[in-house]
């Protein structure tokens, strides 16, 4: 089946002839767009529906002939007005979820230029390769590498826990989409022994993810994760929320219960529980407060341990890491919620008892001068994205391997600066899409400043150096200097700046969330 033609994402295509390019299950054609070769919705597995629903991704179908690479595959389930933003109106139909796009500077086998594979974060349940703001143009042309980026399934279908069926099935996606890079770069121009992961919020957690599992043992070289939530499902924890997410629709969590239900409709069970998640938090717990049901469940199978725990072992002493967090995370989600200095002493002290190390009273003396907003909105960043990032960095240094860490300070210019430094803002800067998605938002729809486009371009080259040397521009994060890229206006090397947040966090252990 070829997908249904949709307007590319980038600029036209050119007079120059259509690049064909022959993959292991057929011929591809793609578009000349701004100096680049480009194809969209190439599957590298078969539609996940049917007697595969539910199941490991299984090969996909070969094709006679020439198929046209020229529209992105359609989004895996999800509710589609959480995607937002221009170009997502008039999305693809179809069941063919799980394809690949690829940016390449020219499919020439003898190029074997390095290779960087985005996943796209949505907090497990939302997120597709097509949206315009992860438009790699600017990566590859820069780079002067080949970008591939791929769906996975999310939500339901990728994450909640069925009986029956495989944990972490979008996981076990994107293992099979690094498969696909494995058996078929080359002949886009890439080199299959120089791949660098990259992905930012669950697409950050995924790659921890990959970087524990023996399954992707080999599939890449590098790997960069933007700001690494915390939050991992232990079995018991995801078995009841799994429960939770079928009783919505009134079924039990089998394979046999949920198929009856066609794949978009069973969304409405992730959408209808992450509005009252937090009526659990008496037997959720910390998961309860985040509103998304959907995470990685460490099954002793497909994830075998948290990556914390993977990484102190050794899984990923011979992958170069590059991990990071933005300063002010949580104010988005703070934010988008209208309770920018809404929150409450009580509040503040509730998030505090739940999500702080040790002695919740300990934030206020490390931040003496902190309001009961400010520690609400720091503790939370702290828990959330922040210590997991530095400890993944000190988790793989422990485990013999490399890494290293920044943090970015630059705050968005959006809402007058309010949002400060905050989560997803590092993708428009890495991507250079200032007016897609949320870059609308972080942007407040205006052109880039210079001082934007500087960091936006330093993004771009610390990562590309990243992908083809290993070395990002600065000094490995190491145990005693704690040496940190810290991105802002004017990019600066020095300690980890968040000290007083790393001593609270010191020594403890992210392990998979309970059942309480």
């Amino acid at each position: 089946m070829t997908p249904t033609e949709s307007r590319p994402s980038t600029g036209g295509p050119s007079n120059e002839p259509a690049p064909v390019v022959r993959t292991t299950t057929g011929a591809v054609r793609g578009r000349r767009e701004a100096g680049l070769a480009v194809f969209r919705g190439i599957p590298f597995a078969a539609p996940p529906v049917g007697e595969a629903r539910f199941m490991a991704p299984r090969p996909a179908p070969a094709w006679d002939g020439i198929r046209d690479a020229h529209a992105f595959g359609p989004p895996p389930p999800q509710d589609l007005g959480n995607l937002g933003g221009p170009g997502l109106l008039d999305v693809p139909e179809g069941d063919e979820w799980l394809t690949v796009n690829v940016w390449t500077p020219e499919p020439d086998p003898a190029a074997r230029r390095p290779v960087m594979v985005w996943i796209y974060g949505g907090a497990y349940k939302l997120g597709h390769s097509g949206s315009p703001g992860y438009d790699a143009r600017h990566i590859a042309t820069d780079g002067d590498l080949v970008v591939v980026s791929l769906n996975y399934r999310v939500g339901m279908e990728g994450f909640a826990h069925i009986e029956g069926a495989p944990a972490n099935r979008g996981l076990l996606d994107q293992v099979a989409a690094l498969e696909w890079v494995r058996d078929n770069i080359e002949a886009f121009g890439g080199d299959p022994g120089q791949v660098t992961v990259f992905g930012e919020s669950a697409g950050a957690g995924s790659i921890a993810s990959l970087l524990s599992m023996p399954v992707a043992t080999g599939l890449f070289r590098r790997a960069i994760a933007q700001s690494v939530p915390g939050t991992f499902f232990s079995d018991a924890l995801a078995r009841d929320i799994g429960a939770a997410l079928a009783a919505e629709v009134g079924l039990r969590p089998t394979v046999a219960d949920l198929a009856t239900i066609a794949p978009h409709r069973l969304t409405s069970a992730g959408e209808t529980l992450s509005a009252k998640m937090l009526q659990y938090v008496d037997r959720w717990g910390q998961a309860a407060p985040t509103v998304t049901p959907f995470s990685p469940v460490v099954d002793g199978e497909v994830l075998p341990t948290s990556p914390w725990q993977a990484l102190r072992s050794g899984s990923a002493k011979d992958v170069d890491l590059l991990v990071g967090h933005n300063r002010d995370e949580y104010r988005l989600f703070i934010a988008m919620a209208g309770q920018l200095g809404q929150i409450t002493d009580d509040r503040a002290a509730s998030a505090l008892r739940l999500f702080a190390p040790g002695d919740e009273l300990a934030y206020g003396a490390a931040f003496p001068d902190a309001s009961p907003s400010e520690l609400y909105e720091r503790v939370q960043t702290d828990w959330l994205f922040n210590m997991p990032s530095l400890h993944l960095a000190e988790a793989q240094r422990a485990g013999g391997g490399s890494a290293h860490l920044y943090e970015l300070t630059w705050p968005a210019p959006g809402n007058g600066g309010a949002l400060g430094a905050c989560h997803g803002l590092d993708v428009p800067l890495l991507f250079g899409t200032y007016g897609a998605d949320l870059g609308l938002l972080l942007f407040a729809g205006t052109e880039p400043s210079a001082e934007a486009l500087s960091l936006s371009s330093r993004f771009r080259a610390s990562w590309t150096s990243f992908a083809r040397t290993g070395d990002p521009g600065w000094p490995a994060y190491d145990d005693e200097r704690r040496l940190v890229q810290v991105l802002d206006a004017e990019p600066v090397v020095t300690a980890y700046p968040e000290e007083r947040s790393r001593r609270l966090w010191e020594g403890y252990e992210f392990l998979p969330l309970p059942l309480l």
